[in-house]
């Protein structure tokens, strides 16, 4: 994949992680980048070509597919918090979330295959989380979706190899975004972030792990539940003392 001469297409791109990804792929001379977003008019970036998306929404998805049928690198960047718990939570927040994360990312991969496939397969970047592999009070929901998202994107990544297209899923701890504004915690660059997962497209890498707090969680899952939860719990409790 070179991000020189892809067409790409950025979800959720008015702000944070999505604005810093369809500015890097302007500024490494992708030839079109497609700006997405549920408030179009929010869009600020020039040289883009924005789009109204609504990931939730299938025929908001169709009507981009259908809008942008030269895309060869789908980014898949959109994504809400609500900050629910499982078990107390409310079930509303918890569907939201999983419809926002997970089926509104499939429904992006499935309606845009197709066009990646007559472009010669292209590929898809996923933006996952540490929190895949664990969760804590308050994240439940974000834990859930974000394990299910990663599932989603080794599953996909299997079905889609017979038409060469690239599935990357991208992990990372906290980016300086609005999102993460309230932790008081070392956090990566949204342009780090960025140029991260873009390298490892050009690489061909399946998997980016972008920082040192994801690495640092992956390699503890060899551990049983009870050392996994023991360590995260001493790693997030040095974290915030920090």
């Amino acid at each position: 994949m070179d991000i020189n001469n892809s067409v790409a297409l950025v979800t959720g791109a008015n702000r944070g992680l999505g604005r810093a990804f369809a500015q890097r792929l302007l500024e490494r001379g992708a030839l079109k980048v497609y700006a997405t977003a549920r408030r179009p008019e929010t869009m600020d970036l020039p040289g883009a070509v924005v789009l109204p998306l609504d990931i939730t929404d299938p025929a908001s998805v169709k009507a981009a597919a259908e809008a942008a049928p030269d895309v060869s690198l789908l980014i898949n960047n959109a994504g809400i918090q609500t900050g629910t718990d499982l078990v107390n939570g409310s079930p509303d927040a918890v569907r939201h979330e999983l419809e926002t994360n997970v089926f509104g990312h499939l429904e992006m991969i499935r309606q845009f295959a197709p066009a990646l496939a007559g472009n010669g397969g292209g590929a898809i970047i996923n933006i996952l989380s540490a929190m895949s592999w664990f969760g804590g009070k308050g994240a439940g929901a974000y834990h859930l979706t974000k394990a299910a998202a990663w599932a989603m994107t080794n599953g996909v990544r299997l079905e889609l190899a017979e038409q060469g297209t690239l599935v990357t899923a991208v992990h990372l701890g906290l980016a300086d975004t609005d999102m993460a504004a309230g932790w008081p915690v070392a956090k990566i660059a949204p342009s780090d972030l960025a140029d991260a997962a873009l390298d490892g497209v050009e690489a061909g890498s399946a998997e980016v792990l972008a920082d040192q707090w994801s690495r640092d969680v992956k390699s503890r899952l060899p551990m049983t539940p009870e050392e996994f939860n023991d360590a995260m719990d001493r790693a997030l409790a040095a974290l915030t003392a920090a």
